[in-house]
């Protein structure tokens, strides 16, 4: 048996890496805290011949320990108590044989199914055996576990598993006797100090709406289109409540610079005042004018490019 349990943790750990590799569910490392209880069923125990096992009975404990996400290592401290149906009048423990275990605990958790955890691990420590008359033989302890676990919530898992525990021979009356146990534990578990989710990102940043005319060149006059545009801008100021707007008008680059300047300007105050006959108040509406710059298309100089000849609406 312990030779099968030395095996199997061998095995398991050199496929550690490939698993680790494929692990895709999102968890933080920390520290965590366990409760435990179960069935413990005792066999192949022999203290004197007429007592033979199996005992049934029940255990019942705890453990500290840190998550490093994949590994795992604890410290557990677990009592286990099996009747024996064997009594006697006047004895320290009368019926029973009861076990306190300290475990030093290596697990390894696979995390490749989302919320479901398969683990494996082994421990070992020390033991207090208590049998009949002889109370408290100290002994050394060893333990195999293969179960699997649920994260139900952020920082808090369930566990099923089953163990295989045994210690090295108790003594009872100046004699030895086997001890071998497997028991069926669950566990909840608390993790502490796992980062909390990130927060949602902001939103993005929303453009005000916009609204671009066009001209002929070197026209301020707006055509059928120009005022359609201007409408829906109109209607824009209107559904928003209370804004301003800006009328940016632009020129290519064919002509002189400071005549391009006027004719930007007059680009832009013929929008507003087609704004205003929509029913935009004129205080609210600000003109800007700026000749050449803000190029839509980069042109060369003296170039008749019909998207820089424009006047832009922004409501805000």
């Amino acid at each position: 048996m312990r030779k099968l349990l030395v095996t199997a943790v061998l095995a398991a750990a050199s496929g550690m890496p490939a698993v680790a590799q494929a692990q895709g569910a999102p968890a933080q490392p920390g520290v965590y805290l366990g409760v435990e209880g179960g069935l413990n069923w005792m066999f192949g125990t022999q203290i004197r011949e007429k007592y033979n096992s199996p005992y049934t009975g029940w255990g019942l404990g705890g453990t500290i320990g840190y998550d490093f996400v994949g590994p795992r290592i604890e410290v557990e401290g677990l009592y286990r108590q099996n009747n024996t149906g064997q009594f006697y009048r006047g004895a320290a423990i009368n019926g029973q044989i009861s076990q306190v275990s300290v475990m030093a605990n290596l697990l390894y958790d696979f995390r490749s199914f989302g919320s479901v955890i398969p683990y494996i691990g082994a421990g070992a420590g020390v033991a207090f055996v208590d049998s009949f008359y002889q109370l408290n033989s100290t002994v050394f302890a060893f333990q195999g576990i293969l179960g699997i676990g649920y994260e139900f919530a952020p920082g808090f898992r369930i566990n099923l598993d089953g163990r295989y525990y045994g210690t090295t021979n108790p003594s009872f009356l100046g004699s030895t006797w086997s001890n071998n146990n497997v028991s069926l534990m669950a566990t909840i578990q608390v993790k502490f100090g796992a980062a909390a989710p990130p927060p949602p990102p902001p939103p993005a940043p929303v453009a005000p709406p916009s609204f671009m005319v066009f001209f002929d060149w070197d026209r301020a006059n707006l055509s059928q289109q120009a005022l359609q545009t201007i409408g829906q801008a109109a209607a824009a100021y209107k559904a928003k409540g209370s804004a301003r707007i800006t009328a940016t008008g632009h020129t290519d680059t064919s002509g002189p610079e400071a005549y391009n300047m006027a004719l930007s300007l007059r680009r832009a105050n013929a929008v507003k005042d087609a704004l205003v006959r929509n029913g935009v108040p004129a205080n609210v509406i600000t003109v800007i004018g700026r000749g050449e710059q803000g190029l839509l298309v980069q042109t060369a100089d003296g170039v008749r490019e019909p998207q820089n000849r424009r006047v832009e609406i922004v409501i805000q």
